[in-house]
């Protein structure tokens, strides 16, 4: 299927790209199911490296996944993207072709593919998240107005009810554009109105209109392991209660040579990273030193700017979003995780980032005409709608129109969808690259004497970051040891097992003062006893950083 990243998959489109590609390229590609949904469709994982260079768990790895959030349908194209980067750049471009000869990429690319379906359907459903109806499980409807696409045009727009008490009123500076009626009111003849979701009413008494929420109230991402609790809207009925989330932290701990995480949402055009729930003062400082440096190569490809949850984006510090992904990566497995949220139509507009807080206040009165002009002037068309009657079957004569936000705010405009996507392939690349690795650094075989050998294995970590990736994971010890093993001959007086601790990598230069030694290499030895002329098989293995191996001949 011929795809040029300018539109939105549905699930049976997905399934077929991926299956084609893996198809085309069966040395680099392989695509596998890693659980079903809620409404049983396949999550596909897919896992991107040189075979013939070695299996995809003896290698260092970076895992991305998108789309836990069900409108967020750019974080699914940019997925798709960093597998076709992958793929077409293995051969042509130096850097991801000495990427995937060493290390590995594990994509899920739809994490929640039963939000998207009604997402993208052509009588579209907005949810937040699942589609599964909670904490209601006869999917009880409340009274009041529930989102849907009324009308049938295949959009989710707002309907504008005149109303002499309503909150809103037409801005001076563009009459399509709603503002709030000051403090002090306005005088007679100012139009007043209320806002409201496009949707049907349920249970209209004729007066009042309740906005209750809907009756698929889960979060995916509040629904992880890490700082999970009843107090966080939409958690869930316990951790991992929902089965893409149980399918999705089993797939990780299942491949613990993850060193690397990045989920993909949006909006803002920021790079997130942990805690949700503390203070960088709570984090061990290596950990945010290494976050602003990896941040610091981000921002330089994407433009994005980098914030930590807590410090930066929460409103409430009392109130924190707990139970996401990027904490429980952190917490639980002890690697650096980041949440990507694309796209920033203020920046667009205006060359100014959207505020840290406009998940919480929103656009003001300014901001919102400069995204119509800019739209305008670039000939978006459909990112507002005009406002034009409808005779509503509840509230008789309304308005629709407004943003679609789901091709305004929250993801960008078609036409800009490529280019917005295409640099993070490249972040993704330099997170991988920065992932510890072994190498065989030396090798030796000494004769002592009748038959009997010493024999050296020198190993090294050739990454940007250690072997255990984070101090936390140090701390905590989250990470087996480095291990070294030798086959082919008796070994005397020891063990044909070392372990050997881990080893630092080149992020530690900063804090070594100029004399950093060799914390990046450990020496195996093992004395043995075989014939001379014998091949002697040296492993060295490490759950996050790889496996290699070398053969020695013991030769006088």
């Amino acid at each position: 299927m011929d795809y040029g990243f300018d539109r939105f998959l549905r699930h049976d489109e997905l399934t077929s790209w991926l299956h084609d590609l893996a198809a085309a390229h069966p040395g680099l590609v392989t695509i596998e199911s890693y659980g079903t949904s809620h409404e049983g469709r396949d999550l596909w994982l897919a896992t991107i490296t040189d075979t013939s260079t070695g299996a995809h768990d003896t290698k260092p790895a970076h895992w991305v996944d998108a789309n836990i959030h069900s409108v967020e349908v750019t974080g699914g194209v940019a997925a798709l993207h960093l597998v076709h980067h992958l793929v077409s750049g293995f051969g042509t471009d130096d850097t991801v072709t000495r990427a995937l000869r060493t290390r590995t990429f594990y994509v899920a690319p739809r994490v929640n593919p039963d939000g998207v379906e009604w997402a993208l359907a052509d009588s579209p459903r907005y949810r937040r998240s699942s589609v599964r109806a909670w904490p209601w499980r006869d999917a009880h409807r409340s009274p009041g107005v529930h989102e849907r696409d009324i009308d049938g045009d295949g959009r989710v727009l707002t309907m504008r009810v005149p109303d002499p008490d309503g909150w809103w009123m037409a801005s001076e500076l563009d009459g399509r554009i709603m503002k709030p009626v000051p403090p002090e009111g306005v005088g007679t003849g100012v139009v007043r109105y209320r806002l409201l979701d496009e949707g049907e009413l349920v249970d209209h008494d004729g007066f009042t209109i309740p906005t209750p929420a809907p009756p698929q109230g889960l979060d995916m991402n509040r629904n992880f392991p890490a700082g999970w609790g009843t107090e966080v809207h939409g958690s869930g009925d316990h951790p991992m209660s929902e089965p893409e989330i149980d399918a999705l932290v089993r797939a990780m701990v299942a491949r613990p040579n993850i060193c690397g995480y990045n989920a993909y949402h949006t909006s803002g055009g920021v790079l997130l990273r942990p805690s949700s729930t503390k203070s960088d003062g709570d984090l061990a400082p290596f950990d945010v030193w290494v976050w602003g440096q990896l941040g610091e190569r981000g921002n330089a490809l994407t433009g994005y700017t980098v914030h930590s949850v807590f410090e930066d984006f929460t409103w409430d510090k009392k109130v924190t979003m707990s139970g996401a992904a990027d904490d429980w990566v952190y917490e639980h497995l002890g690697v650096y995780g980041w949440t990507t949220e694309f796209w920033d139509v203020i920046h667009a507009a205006t060359g100014t980032k959207q505020s840290t807080h406009f998940w919480y206040v929103g656009p003001t009165e300014a901001e919102e005409v400069a995204v119509l002009r800019w739209a305008e002037e670039h000939g978006h068309d459909g990112v507002f709608v005009d406002w034009y009657p409808f005779d509503h079957p509840q509230l008789g004569p309304v308005e629709l129109g407004g943003w679609d936000h789901m091709r305004s705010w929250t993801n960008p405009p078609l036409a800009l969808l490529a280019a917005e996507v295409r640099p993070h392939a490249e972040f993704a690349v330099h997170q991988a690259l920065a992932s510890p690795a072994l190498a065989v650094a030396h090798t030796a075989a000494v004769a002592l004497g009748a038959d009997t050998w010493r024999v050296e294995l020198g190993i090294a970590n050739t990454g940007w970051l250690p072997t255990d990736v984070t101090a936390h994971a140090r701390k905590s010890h989250m990470v087996l040891p480095l291990v070294a093993t030798v086959e082919g001959a008796d070994v005397l007086g020891g063990p044909a097992r070392l372990e050997l601790g881990q080893l630092e990598g080149r992020s530690s230069a900063r804090f070594s003062g100029r004399n950093d030694g060799t914390p990046d290499r450990a020496l195996a030895t093992w004395v043995v006893r075989a014939p001379a002329g014998s091949e002697v098989h040296l492993t060295a293995s490490h759950q996050r950083a790889g496996r290699v191996e070398a053969t020695v001949v013991l030769a006088g």
